[in-house]
């Protein structure tokens, strides 16, 4: 009787042993977890989780229903992310390749509902290339269209200004405008002050004498 309660006791010893083991490793995970976690990462369950156990904020009353009920996962990418290319990304390099200038006198615009000519070229080839158009074939179709509407619209606004010319009109504004022409009537009137108004000259005077002053030269 006296030896099994000896080993009674041994057992219940070992097992507070082995729960204080495991509640002591099980401590210091958590605080492992809460020195070196960041509370930015993850979702809305794992930051929560985080914060909770961090003592940064009380547990939430729908931190457990969310937990029996996790929301979905995503997962995500792998090493480095792929560039999003499409069909016609090809025809556009050559295009702009061919027609640098279009960067300039054709800019993207996000607002705007018509795609850019380079872009409008590239899908040409692909159309011509689906009716059977070999690729040189389609491409020099696409170019001499491109030609075509550009000479199309010069003619076009050489036509509207004959008109008003003729009516004694003030001429009308250029419905196909270059964007570099643009950017320099707005930049005109900065160019103009700089060197016209009195305020700015004098603005400018006072930047060149620190100029000297810092420098020891005229760096204007």
């Amino acid at each position: 009787g006296q030896n099994r309660k000896s080993q009674i006791a041994n057992l219940k010893k070992e097992s507070e042993a082995r729960n204080g083991n495991t509640r002591i490793a099980n401590r210091k995970q958590e605080e492992k977890e809460v020195g070196t976690m960041s509370f930015m990462k993850g979702d809305l369950l794992s930051r929560s989780r985080k914060l909770v156990k961090g003592l940064a904020m009380a547990e939430p009353v729908w931190l457990k229903a969310m937990e029996q009920a996790p929301p979905a996962t995503f997962p995500r990418p792998e090493g480095k992310l792929h560039t999003i290319t499409f069909p016609e990304d090809v025809y556009v390099k050559r295009f702009y390749k061919k027609y640098p200038e279009s960067k300039y006198h054709h800019p993207i615009k996000f607002s705007a509902i018509d795609p850019a000519p380079s872009r409008l070229f590239a899908l040409r080839v692909l159309e011509l290339k689906e009716h059977g158009i070999s690729e040189d074939e389609a491409m020099e179709v696409a170019d001499m269209e491109y030609i075509a509407e550009k000479k199309a619209k010069k003619k076009a606004y050489a036509r509207l200004k004959q008109i008003a010319r003729l009516q004694g009109k003030k001429l009308p504004p250029n419905p196909f405008p270059c964007p570099v022409k643009e950017i320099q009537a707005e930049e005109r009137k900065f160019v103009r002050d700089r060197f016209f108004n009195p305020s700015i000259r004098e603005l400018v005077k006072q930047k060149k004498e620190e100029s000297m002053q810092r420098f020891g030269g005229d760096n204007w």
